[in-house]
């Protein structure tokens, strides 16, 4: 699914393309959060069978509630990765400049 989205891309765009691959991801993975919180709240127990796939849908949320939270970790870092690049380059922007600002003469 992400492959496609990626596989069009150009190589100079790549990190705004990832990020709304982030968002479409996590907005899945809310709706996936939803309906799996619905099963487990509104089901009704009445033998041992239903139980079964309670559980069933127990584990499934508690899984994509851990995915959520993995793929929500590798958004921000690819954002602080990005910021971080974005201060490397007008630091060194700065100092090929030659310090204009922050330095006194007397």
């Amino acid at each position: 699914m992400t492959g496609d989205a990626s596989t069009g891309a150009g190589d100079d765009d790549g990190a705004s393309v990832a990020t709304t691959d982030y968002g479409d991801m996590l907005a899945t993975l809310d709706a996936a959060i939803e309906e799996a919180q619905r099963k487990v709240e509104s089901g009704r127990v009445y033998d041992a069978e239903n139980e079964k796939v309670r559980i069933k849908w127990i584990r499934a949320l508690a899984y994509t509630v851990n995915v959520r939270r993995q793929v929500a970790n590798d958004r921000d870092l690819e954002e602080l990765a990005d910021e971080i690049e974005q201060l490397k380059q007008q630091q060194q922007a700065d100092s090929a400049g030659g310090l204009v600002t922050g330095a006194g003469g007397d």
